[in-house]
């Protein structure tokens, strides 16, 4: 299969269908109508409109911008934005995941996540306003009544209506429970809604015929904090009984933030009820709307760990693609020949090009992990399987999102550096992907709030750490099925890495019964670090278990001169050893910098969290 700029198609469909096994979902009789030419079908015309359609429009939206109008308050988006959505919702990927009884196709979570790979590559900018939208919609069909359902929903699938999510307001920003935005009950059981948000991802714009928002507010005389929050869902235009649009609601997009990426994304701030005529309908229960947006927040940083996976994909791609054609010394193989070669020959490069196809791979087997975990929780739920396929889910989340987007950022700045000086420079992609992927360590709650949920909720909060019980379990398992087909040192060097994180998580139980609470705050982002360390190195071993087989079957062996030869007029033979190669320098090499994690997370010095820290800083402060 040919390779596009985009990511690599093989590898997503090794990570798919040779490890996770995802075209045998149609055992499971939600799934029954699909089988693996159906999932190549959707994903070979994923991958033609991404390529051909939304990569191009993200240049474009880079440099044009989504623009707001002052005059009529309304925000418009880039052309080839239209273009692209036209073909996508056309396509049907508007409600891939959704039921049929919605009018969406009931694909698994699997194959929607392997799908969006694609068009996150394409442009992340492009991808948040359909991943809002079926977040919003997912409130609605789990959380909604029957007439909220009814009025919104089948609309929201077709791609027709857009949805958003309202959660950030001025002054508060990570602090949810501060919000300020009120709701009155009326007479007819609708509310009236006031406040201001922001940083409101796809808040308006003309893609959408419809915009629904679930906001948070508080009712009054609810108590304070997020216990009194409730969740109501304000569409931009009331819909009238027959399922037209009726009037405008008041809801008025006050401005769009100007930003360092993700320019063709309409970041908005929305005033609610200035002229005191903004209704809503309740979400589920009164008071329980921060339990209700948990669900599209768990949903929202799986979409931002797929956009920074696609990101990531993207640079690497670029990066290689670039390093093949780009001639510039001589091959240090060969002293004396002053011939100019692809600079992929140069050892350094090599180095550079090997670590971001290790971190690449490594995120997407473990994004698409998370998914198979989410189908998993939900064709067996009810069972052992599937309580614990929902653990491993909960844990993987902040590994994924804070994960993968954290090295986003090191890997396409690693891909500036294969292309030197032309890598800061717009007129290649690369110095987009860093603008555009810095944002995802921050939004959909930053990296540090995903830290706090791995070390706190995920792990010490929980006595008996089930969630990491679990991951532990699924890794030993991995190890057993890699006996007798991976080299033993692989397999103990991961074995290794889950002994000393075991530790290093003991010591942390202990600092939390003797409530040394903000030593372990202070360390929670390196704590996710090196767990997301130890999961990557599962999925290299897993990877290589599957891989080594592979390519003995075409080759023989996994190396020596006849290997050599056969990859060179093999390209199945070649991606195999890639794979391999990739596996070891990953669990041989990059894999050693967890243990100085280790000694950071337990044996540094506590620092951050000394008592005069605050008066140190006092003469950095303006005055």
């Amino acid at each position: 299969m040919a390779l596009n700029p985009l990511l690599d198609s093989r590898d997503l469909r090794f990570a798919l269908f040779e490890v996770l096994d995802a075209d045998k979902f149609n055992q499971f009789e939600k799934f029954a109508d699909f089988d693996r030419d159906t999932y190549e079908a959707t994903l070979e015309l994923a991958e033609q409109i991404a390529v051909e359609l939304v990569y191009p429009a993200n240049k474009e939206a880079d440099t044009i911008g989504a623009k707001y109008d002052p005059a009529d308050k309304t925000v418009t988006v880039p052309e080839g934005f239209h273009t692209a959505m036209k073909s996508y919702t056309e396509a049907g990927f508007s409600g891939l995941s959704n039921g049929q009884e919605y009018g969406g196709t009931g694909m698994p979570e699997t194959i929607y996540r392997a799908v969006m790979e694609y068009f996150c590559a394409g442009g992340v900018a492009f991808s948040s306003y359909d991943t809002l939208k079926v977040g919003a919609c997912d409130l609605i069909i789990n959380h909604g009544s029957e007439e909220l359902k009814k009025t919104y929903v089948e609309k929201m699938v077709s791609g027709r209506w857009g949805g958003t999510m309202c959660l950030t307001e001025p002054g508060a920003g990570s602090d949810v429970g501060a919000l300020k935005t009120r709701a009155v009950k009326q007479p007819d059981g609708t509310y009236k809604i006031t406040g201001q948000k922001i940083f409101i991802t796809a808040g308006d714009n003309d893609l959408y015929e419809n915009i629904i928002h679930p906001v948070l507010a508080r009712i009054d005389g609810d108590p304070p904090g997020t216990p009194g929050i409730s969740i109501f869902i304000v569409p931009k235009f009331f819909v009238n009984p027959d399922g037209t649009l009726g009037k405008r609601n008041d809801v008025t997009t006050t401005g769009i933030e100007h930003k360092m990426g993700i320019k063709g994304s309409a970041t908005c701030s929305l005033s609610f009820g200035d002229n005191d005529q903004c209704i809503g309908w309740l979400l589920g229960q009164e008071r329980q709307g921060m339990k209700i947006m948990f669900q599209m927040m768990n949903a929202a940083r799986l979409d931002v760990a797929q956009q920074a996976l696609g990101t990531a994909s993207s640079a690497y791609m670029h990066a290689v693609t670039y390093a093949k054609n780009r001639l510039q010394g001589s091959d240090p193989a060969k002293r004396g020949d002053f011939t100019s070669v692809p600079i992929i020959k140069h050892p350094d490069v090599k180095r550079m090009l090997i670590w971001m196809k290790a971190q690449v791979e490594a995120m997407r087997m473990l994004t698409l992990l998370a998914a198979y975990s989410a189908d998993m929780a939900h064709v067996k739920k009810g069972t052992d399987e599937g309580k614990e396929a929902q653990a491993l889910l909960d844990f993987l989340i902040p590994l994924c999102k804070a994960g993968n987007s954290d090295l986003a950022w090191l890997v396409t700045a690693e891909a500036m550096h294969v292309y030197g000086g032309y890598g800061y420079c717009s007129e290649y992609p690369v110095e987009q992907l860093a603008r555009d992927c810095k944002i995802l360590a921050i939004y959909e709650g930053t990296n540090g709030i995903q830290s706090m949920d791995l070390a706190m909720r995920k792990l010490l909060m929980n006595p008996e750490m089930f969630n990491f019980t679990v991951f532990k379990k699924r890794i030993a398992a991995a190890c057993e099925k890699a006996k007798g087909i991976v080299d033993d040192k692989y397999i103990a060097a991961v074995k290794e890495a889950v002994d000393k994180m075991d530790a290093a998580v003991q010591t942390l139980a202990g600092w939390r019964d003797s409530k040394k609470i903000l030593d372990i705050l202070a360390i929670a982002t390196p704590l996710q670090q090196a767990m997301r360390m130890i999961a990557h190195a599962w999925m290299h071993l897993w990877s290589m278990t599957v891989a080594v087989p592979k390519l003995k079957g075409i080759a023989g062996d996994i190396e020596g001169e006849k290997v050599a030869a056969v990859v060179k007029d093999n390209a199945e033979a070649a991606f195999y050893y890639g794979k391999i190669l990739s596996n070891k320098f990953y669990l041989s090499t990059e894999l050693r910098h967890l243990y100085g994690y280790l000694e950071y997370i337990t044996g540094g010095d506590p620092a951050a969290v000394n008592e005069c820290f605050e008066e140190v800083f006092t003469g950095a402060l303006p005055q």
